[in-house]
């Protein structure tokens, strides 16, 4: 729903124009000044103003002005009385986008307003099309060959283009928004917005207003009318990351919304209408979270239409030279290092470490090796310390007398804790972390070994 601010000292215009803007299906806000108008427009998500032309202490003129400096696309539409038609040429040329002469046809007016709003609305639309194209969320820019990958790529192409909601489940840095953005970038819904809310960075309070918006005044600190996440994504997709974060108060108002489509504002009691496609993403087993009581049942069906499980980056390491691959010819480009290379050396780490941060972890270890790296080629040495684990240990068996199992074991056991211990500078507890196991058992092991 569009919103519209009327602007006018005149307060029986104010409440005139409202109700038949309001009965036109726009929403309205007003001001009988200009300093509060412009107050409005810095804490407001506006798509029109409709502002008389003269009013005591800032006219029309100069509020345009302030409102073009803040937000030159949002469009304004003046009002102004038959001897000052001179002034509203004037605002013409500041970038109003129309006026209209009091006393006006409401049909002349309606027609202005829709016009305008039309054309806010193709300019917010490109700017994120604009984006969208930047980021290049395609099927081609999700690296992997895998065989878990390919099925992945394969759900993605049959629920694109339908309006089913998507879970996606998967350890944190696993790419779960990346396949959120490929499903909506690759939808009829691609020209609208993509919306995201991450629900484990919010408090319960914040992440309902977050989500559906408020009224002026709802709360301590609501100064102004507030637009949530469903609404902004009106005609498009939302995305909630960590769903399973969301408290038990909001998984019912949640649900409520996935099933109407409407809800009201915090504060408000007007319900509001929209259409949107929802794609949530948890790094929780939210089967065994429902199963203890810590997330709704009804809720977790409601999400699980289609579910799309992300492997992590360990169960598909055949895509980690492609991913390394294409993270150095990203931060290269943008480095303007010309072309760099990884080593045998420092692929061969890569390819052994267990990356509990998933693909975000790899990126990051990319990024930093081609900003520190001297030459052309990135080498073991450029690499995280905490990466040159185990590819590099070469343990020695005699493949030819196999009769005593329980003290190669013992060696090769000996071999991993001392280089684990040389990797992490003897603390304790990050070699029980490198080696998977407690610092307890760590310790047991050391006394075995006489470590």
């Amino acid at each position: 729903m569009e919103t519209i601010l009327i602007v006018d000292d005149e307060k029986n215009y104010l409440v005139v124009l409202s109700a038949f803007l309001s009965g036109e299906g726009y929403e309205t806000v007003t001001a009988d000044k200009a300093q509060r108008a412009l107050e409005i427009v810095e804490t407001t998500d506006l798509d029109l103003v409709l502002t008389d032309m003269k009013m005591p202490s800032m006219d029309g003129i100069e509020l345009l002005r302030r409102i073009k400096e803040k937000n030159p696309e949002l469009p304004v539409v003046m009002m102004t009385a038959y001897g000052t038609v001179e002034k509203a040429v004037e605002a013409m040329q500041l970038g109003a986008f129309n006026f209209v002469l009091k006393p006006f046809q409401n049909e002349a007016l309606i027609q202005i307003i829709r016009k305008a709003v039309s054309t806010y609305r193709v300019l917010k639309e490109n700017r994120r099309l604009v984006e969208a194209l930047e980021s290049r969320y395609r099927f081609d820019n999700i690296i992997g060959k895998s065989k878990s990958m390919l099925a992945v790529f394969d759900i993605i192409q049959k629920v694109a283009d339908t309006k089913a909601t998507v879970l996606i489940t998967g350890e944190s840095g696993s790419g779960k928004e990346l396949i959120a953005k490929a499903i909506h970038f690759n939808s009829p819904r691609r020209n609208n917005p993509f919306v995201a809310v991450s629900c484990a960075a919010l408090s319960e309070t914040l992440l309902e207003s977050e989500l559906f918006g408020h009224e002026r005044g709802a709360f301590t600190g609501a100064a102004a009318m507030r637009k949530g996440r469903f609404e902004l994504a009106d005609g498009g997709t939302l995305f909630l990351d960590e769903i399973g974060d969301v408290p038990a108060s909001v998984q019912v108002k949640l649900l409520r919304v996935l099933e109407e489509m409407t809800f009201e504002r915090v504060g408000g009691t007007r319900t509001i209408a929209v259409d949107i496609r929802l794609i949530a993403a948890t790094n929780k087993d939210l089967k065994s979270e429902v199963e203890e009581q810590r997330f709704r049942e009804d809720l977790y069906f409601r999400l699980n239409v289609v579910h799309i499980v992300l492997p992590s980056l360990r169960e598909r390491s055949e895509d980690i030279p492609l991913l390394a691959a294409h993270f150095v010819n990203k931060y290269a480009r943008e480095a303007n290092r010309g072309e760099v290379t990884i080593s045998p050396e420092a692929m061969r780490f890569l390819c052994h470490h267990r990356w509990p941060g998933n693909v975000r972890e790899l990126e990051h270890a990319i990024e930093r090796a081609v900003l520190l790296s001297e030459g052309n080629e990135i080498g073991g040495d450029d690499l995280p310390k905490d990466l040159v684990g185990f590819a590099d240990l070469e343990i020695p068996i005699d493949w030819q007398d196999l009769s005593n199992l329980p003290e190669t074991l013992d060696g090769i056991e000996k071999r991993l804790i001392q280089k684990a211990l040389s990797m992490s500078n003897n603390v304790q507890a990050r070699a029980a972390k490198l080696l998977g196991v407690t610092p307890s058992n760590l310790q047991y092991r050391l006394k075995k070994h006489n470590l």
